[in-house]
């Protein structure tokens, strides 16, 4: 072989170790970008060079391309987004964050949305639609195909956070009277027709009920001429207006892996499957904790004015309760200045309520959104959380009390304190555990306001008692 023949296989080889090198550099040890990579990108993305871009994107997981979008300006988005091919970027606007998602959707051309619509699940395609303002929505639905468009809005048509609008139309299903040898053969044959990603096939009847399942690990194991109906196992069926959350609760509980959607006449429109199932576990997870703490927003790109809207109103309920929990201080002012030692300890014991309280609370919220909490064991619980508050009140009351002994010298400062911190252990407990529960049967989200109501109740016990076991002991 000839010294110049042998230069394209060199070139190759230096390529690829080229490429290996922007993968070893792309991702630290904890899958996160590196940040001299996502410089590189911002470096060629300033200076508009589509080859290099190219070049580094390539080194990317479309999910890390997803993620890369988070560290760039809006002009860089841009940039980077206009040298993916449309698979690509079906991909990566499946995965971006939402807010991220919307500024990008806004910017981009309305052919190009249509390209990646059309390489995309019909799931992802919907939830992608949803972000659209009405306009551009109605542009982008004019341009695609007919079969296409009216997937979409018959999903768009569904409730919000319901089995149908979260559903993939694509289904692989067959009738009932196939053997396996039929099914392999229409499926190989079906292309492009058939979903992307499946895990069992449908068996229905002439109507297009489902009748049962075969998991693909066992189509290919049987010979071809089984017939399907012999192999196939009982479904569990999710039907098309049930709640996301529901929804969820249901593959945990039975360990699924897909499951079919139907209409109320039992009629397979579609399929839920375990990935769309792993976000809506993480979205409502995310809304829960963010509940607790008053907070509904707090994404990279959330505005200021943004955080502050979802901010402030419960800060403004919270200095409401303030307000009324400190008026019991007004009301023990006498006692207050008569024994100063009382204004030291107040916050104490009301901190040591709050504390127990949000500990009950989270476990309440916790037990109720993964159903361990119900109404057959409600009153178990209750005196279970009631219990161990009575014992961790008790413990540190008696702590505290040999500390305000030793500090002040004052046996009785010693006791008052120490029931007073029983009392509002007591209190926390038992609004820990009931302000969800009631909120939960009063059709309202536990985890919204129940932080509140836990906070007003410590800190208004935790003065009241205090003050007042002053007042009969002390004075």
């Amino acid at each position: 072989m000839s010294r110049d023949a042998e230069h394209p296989l060199r070139d190759d080889l230096v390529a690829t170790e080229a490429a290996e090198d922007l993968e070893d550099l792309a991702l630290g040890d904890d899958y996160a970008l590196n940040p001299d990579f996502v410089a590189l990108v911002v470096d060629a993305a300033d200076r508009g060079d589509a080859e290099r871009l190219r070049e580094l994107l390539a080194a990317l997981h479309p999910a890390d391309v997803a993620d890369l979008m988070g560290f760039l300006s809006a002009a860089d988005r841009e940039e980077v987004m206009a040298h993916l091919d449309p698979e690509a970027l079906a991909e990566i606007l499946a995965e971006i964050e939402p807010e991220i998602r919307e500024d990008l959707l806004e910017r981009m051309p309305s052919a190009t949305l249509v390209r990646a619509l059309g390489e995309m699940d019909s799931d992802d395609a919907v939830d992608l639609m949803e972000d659209l303002e009405a306009d551009k929505r109605a542009q982008v639905l004019a341009a695609l195909p007919d079969i296409d468009r009216a997937a979409i809005e018959t999903s768009l048509a569904y409730e919000d956070e319901t089995a149908g609008r979260l559903m993939q139309r694509e289904v692989a299903s067959a009738p009932q009277f196939w053997t396996v040898g039929q099914a392999l053969d229409h499926f190989l044959k079906a292309g492009d027709d058939m979903p992307e990603l499946f895990f069992d096939v449908y068996v229905v009847d002439p109507s297009h009920r489902p009748l049962g399942g075969v998991p693909v690990s066992r189509l290919l194991r049987h010979d071809r001429d089984t017939p399907l109906a012999r192999i196939m196992e009982p479904l569990t069926e999710i039907p098309v207006g049930m709640d996301q959350e529901e929804a969820a609760y249901i593959f945990n509980k039975y360990h699924l892996i897909s499951a079919p959607v139907v209409e109320p006449g039992g009629r397979l429109v579609g399929q839920l499957t375990v990935d769309d199932i792993v976000g809506v576990i993480r979205e409502e997870g995310e809304e829960d904790i963010l509940a607790l703490a008053g907070v509904s927003d707090v994404g990279r790109d959330a505005s200021l004015a943004g955080a502050v809207r979802s901010r402030l109103p419960w800060l403004v309920l919270n200095l409401g309760t303030a307000a009324v929990a400190s008026s019991v201080i007004g009301a023990f002012q006498g006692a207050i200045a008569q024994v100063i030692a009382l204004a030291i300890l107040m916050p104490i014991v009301s901190s040591l309520g709050g504390n127990a309280g949000t500990q009950t609370l989270a476990v309440a919220v916790r037990a109720l959104s993964s159903r361990e909490l119900n109404a057959a064991n409600s009153a178990r619980i209750i005196l279970r959380e009631v219990m161990a508050g009575l014992l961790n009140g008790s413990v540190l009351a008696v702590l505290m009390a040999a500390a305000v002994l030793a500090l002040f010298q004052d046996p009785r400062l010693a006791v008052t304190v120490g029931l007073a911190i029983i009392a509002n252990f007591f209190v926390a407990a038992l609004a820990g555990i009931l302000a969800p529960i009631i909120l939960d049967r009063l059709g309202r989200d536990p985890a919204v306001s129940s932080s509140v109501l836990v906070t007003f109740a410590t800190d208004f016990m935790g003065f009241l008692a205090l003050l007042g076991i002053a007042s009969l002991i002390l004075l």
